[in-house]
């Protein structure tokens, strides 16, 4: 008798559905005292008996929660009601390319309209490069370490595999850049940082950014850094389980992306086969009169399989791996 198949061998040590999960409830022999909530987090008694709801109405339960997914379900939010208080839009568009001496850059055009106190004028228009997003996001980070900053894409690309100034390119990455501004837009905090301000506002960046550029500053800097990975050792055993279960949420992400890219490399190579095979038929179909019609029909065939793959092909480049590497990165921002 032929023996068992072995079972593929797992990309990680162990998979996501064995580990608990960091924001789940569960007795204390299964999550042992590294989940125990810390005794800050605690609501008072006044507090958690009371009927609490959302400015719309929505009920929400003060008892924890079985999963983070629940708690996302409880806390629907209108969307009517949200676009109707909305006071501030910002979108990012027209990229032009420079070339300068030094170096070649993309620029983009982030404009502004607002109804808020905080702002000088109810619109701007300012042109701001990529290094000027990831500006913004470092002096979030810094000013709001509390808060998950939103990701930006990624900043590096492989030489002679993707070509950085070509029209697909800057178009995916104008689409995140204008995603990442809509989301910072959209917080109830990060919308109000006086960095942001800056970034949507001034015609001179540079200037505000050589500000922060002194040698106190720097000095600053290594201080923070000191004291933050003194606080990072002294951190709850909380945050030790979910940047466990971070890495092996990282780790599987990663399998699926590297084996998307793999599928999709080869439905391309088997898309070109196809419409290299497809003609052959029609012209087999011309030099035998008897057999014409059938051999147009599996020509036919082809080229709608041609036009199924095709159509796949685009689904998972456009739609599942954008996505997908987002999830990477907000990984990455929650460590």
């Amino acid at each position: 008798a032929a023996s068992a198949p072995k079972p593929l061998p797992s990309s990680g040590p162990k998979s996501l559905r064995e580990m608990p999960h960091p924001l789940a409830t569960s007795s204390s022999e299964e999550m042992g005292p590294a989940l125990t909530p810390s005794p800050d987090l605690l609501l008072p008694r006044s507090i958690a008996d009371k009927d609490l709801s959302l400015p719309n109405g929505t009920p929400v339960d003060t008892s924890s929660p079985a999963s983070s997914s629940s708690l996302l379900n409880r806390l629907q939010l209108d969307d009517d009601l949200d676009v109707e208080t909305r006071d501030l839009f910002v979108t990012v568009d027209d990229p032009k390319k420079h070339v300068c001496t030094m170096e070649t850059y993309i620029t983009y055009r982030v404009t502004t309209k607002t109804t808020r106190a905080e702002f000088d004028l109810p619109e701007y228009s300012v042109r701001r490069r990529y290094q000027d997003f990831d500006w913004l996001r470092n002096k979030l980070e810094e000013s709001q370490p509390t808060h998950l900053i939103p990701p930006l894409p990624e900043k590096f690309v492989v030489k002679g595999v993707v070509d950085r100034f070509s029209e697909e390119f800057v178009e995916t990455r104008r689409k995140a850049l204008d995603k990442f501004l809509k989301r910072i837009t959209d917080h109830p905090v990060l919308s109000f940082n006086e960095h942001f301000n800056v970034f949507l506002t001034a015609k001179d960046l540079n200037a505000y950014k050589k500000q922060g550029m002194a040698l106190l500053s720097k000095m600053g800097e290594s201080v923070k850094y000191v004291t933050g990975g003194y606080k990072l050792r002294s951190r709850p055993l909380e945050f030790a389980a979910i940047g466990d279960y971070l890495d092996t949420f990282s780790l599987k992400l990663g399998t699926i992306d590297r084996i998307a890219q793999r599928i999709i490399k080869e439905q391309l190579e088997y898309l070109v086969e196809l419409r290299e095979y497809g003609p052959v038929y029609s012209t087999w179909g011309g030099l035998e009169v008897e057999l014409s019609e059938p051999l147009e029909g599996v020509s036919a065939c082809i080229g709608n399989c041609c036009t199924a793959l095709e159509e796949l092909s685009e689904d998972m480049t456009e739609d599942f791996l954008p996505v997908l590497r987002e999830y990477i990165l907000y990984a990455e921002s929650m460590k």
